[in-house]
């Protein structure tokens, strides 16, 4: 079908007397049809509105499920009821060579119906009287085995630029970038290998070729699929950080006689690369976009192939003697789906409360004492899907061998029992407890002290749950009539250093009367040098935090090495 243009919009104009013939009747129709599609077009997009599944009903069929999609002229398909349709006898199916990963597509169709007599016609034309009363707007499913051009896609180059780094009848690779980043931004290069099943083991390296953009992990670039992998698509990421100049265009691609393409022991020869561009710019990326978007013209924004489809499937087959066997399914390969306003708002809804909890994260810590002269022990640990960060350390007894810059230890302060503690006039008990000198084995000197209340519980079912040991840090006043809420009394914890003798001394106020005996609070002691590395670590707490990390790490590589 031709590629339609929509404009300039034309109606007919009645008036008493008129002649209507054929012509007005169907201009009329365009009239309607062709607003609509364009409104559908530049308003919704392309794509799959709903349903539209298809499954595998055996080795050698599938099923479309009921669905509605609209294409890239913006007409609408509708598939009614369930189709099921053997691959080989499907348009575009070649029987030969069945190891490969074929595409079933959709495409708009108008099928005539209701033949009838043509009074008019059998004036004119004897041998052709008959007519058709209808047209039955319809669809028509076939197969591509050749995978698209990803440029060819609607709405592909709006946000990245993916170029095909390779491509064969087994093989495609392919590079997608950003189209913009801002000066000195880390950015994520993905690199995504396709391929037919069984088509034996992929390895690619190369180094990269990139201009005004730095790899972070190094400029070699290793891919090796696993051993035991069944997949026919794997995708790797490269970080990368942008120049600091501003409004130019950086370029990422592979360095000319560096690629190894391998496939098994068989190399596949690599012709001339597309390079990737990358625009630098100093305003808000998505600004950018957006006025990228609005600012091109109609043409632009109607482009669209002359047989427009939609891509419904990649099926990978696989070969079993003289004919092949459907392995897999995979659902609308290239993310071409219609989202309406109903549901763009609850996906913001659910983007922007994902925001808000984004930089919160629960923390959890866990100190142990060692034997003296064993190796120090420090995991980290991060559960992206629960925002959990958790810190395992371990420190010999003794403090001072511990890693270099930092020791731990805790200290069992004696508190009198309530009712020896004077109660102040708003109902609250106030009085402080102090510790003997600690020395924290750093020698003199400043050294930064940190404090927390340790509650240890013999509780076993506590102890099953791992909650036995807990660590409050701040006010533990912030749990009060949760279920984290602290056995121990409500205290306010303060420190003492004394640079000269290599000592501390720990004071706690209790704020509430209580019938504990002592209260347990765990130290950390930091070295000048130390504690100038945790707060150089910027503005953010984020920062702060990997400084910290980035530093006890080194500290416990450098003790390890030493024991």
């Amino acid at each position: 079908m031709k590629k339609s243009r929509y404009y300039p919009f034309e109606r007919n104009r009645y008036f008493y007397g008129k002649l209507l013939t054929v012509r007005d009747f169907e201009s009329e129709q365009k009239y309607f049809n062709d607003k609509r599609r364009m409104m559908n077009r530049l308003l919704h997009g392309s794509g799959v509105l709903t349903g539209l599944q298809v499954v595998a009903v055996d080795e050698k069929s599938v099923s479309v499920e009921m669905g509605a999609a609209i294409d890239a002229l913006g007409r609408e398909i509708v598939v009614p009821s369930p189709m099921t349709m053997k691959l080989s006898m499907m348009d575009g199916f070649s029987n030969n060579q069945y190891a490969k990963n074929v595409y079933l597509c959709i495409a708009y169709d108008e099928k005539e119906k209701e033949p009838v007599h043509a009074v008019a016609n059998s004036s004119v034309r004897s041998d052709e009287i008959n007519d058709y009363n209808r047209v039955l707007e319809s669809y028509r499913l076939f197969i591509r085995e050749d995978a698209p051009d990803p440029a060819s896609l609607p709405l592909a180059d709006l946000s990245d630029q993916t170029v095909v780094l390779y491509q064969d009848a087994h093989v495609r690779v392919l590079q997608t970038t950003p189209r913009y980043v801002n000066p000195g931004q880390l950015f994520e290069m993905k690199l995504r290998f396709e391929k037919t099943l069984k088509a034996g083991r992929l390895t690619f390296k190369y180094e990269i070729d990139a201009h005004r953009v730095e790899a972070i992990n190094g400029t070699t670039i290793v891919f090796q699929e696993p051993q035991d992998g069944q997949e026919s698509e794997y995708e790797m990421t490269v970080l990368l950080r942008a120049d600091s100049t501003a409004a130019v265009k950086a370029s990422v691609g592979v360095q000319a006689g560096t690629a190894a393409l391998m496939l098994d022991d068989k190399q596949l020869e690599l012709q001339a690369q597309s390079v990737g561009e990358i625009g630098i710019v100093t305003e808000a990326v998505k600004e950018r976009l957006m006025s990228d978007f609005v600012k091109q013209s109609l043409e632009a924004s109607l482009e669209a192939p002359s047989e427009p489809c939609i891509y419904l499937a990649k099926i990978c087959l696989i070969q079993v003697g003289p004919t092949y066997v459907i392995e897999s399914v995979d659902q609308v390969p290239f993310n071409e789906y219609v989202y309406n306003t109903s549901v763009m708002y609850r996906l913001g809804e659910a983007s922007q409360y994902r925001d808000e909890k984004a930089g919160q994260f629960v923390t959890k810590s866990k100190v142990k004492t060692l034997a003296p002269g064993q190796k120090p022990e420090l995991n980290v640990q991060y559960n992206p899907a629960i925002s959990e960060l958790s810190f395992d350390l371990g420190i010999p007894a003794g403090g001072g061998s511990g890693i270099a810059g930092i020791v731990s230890g805790f200290i069992d302060i004696p508190i009198e029992p309530f009712t020896k503690i004077a109660v102040s006039p708003f109902g609250r008990a106030m009085k402080s407890f102090y510790s003997g000198e600690i020395v924290h084995g750093l020698g003199e000197g400043n050294v930064l002290i940190i404090t927390s209340l340790e509650e240890r519980s013999g509780d076993a079912f506590s102890d099953i749950l791992s909650t036995g040991d807990r660590v409050y840090g701040g006010s533990s006043d912030v749990f009060k009539g949760s279920a984290f809420e602290p056995d121990a009394p409500e205290v306010k914890i303060g420190t003492i250093a004394y640079p000269q003798k290599g000592t501390f001394r720990i004071g706690v106020k209790v704020q509430q009367t209580n019938e504990q005996s002592n209260v347990r609070v765990r130290w950390w002691a930091y070295s000048a040098e130390m504690a100038s590395t945790v707060r150089s670590g910027g503005n953010s707490g984020g920062d702060s935090l990997d400084a910290a990390l980035s530093a006890m790490r080194e500290a416990a590589s450098a003790g390890s090495d030493a024991d």
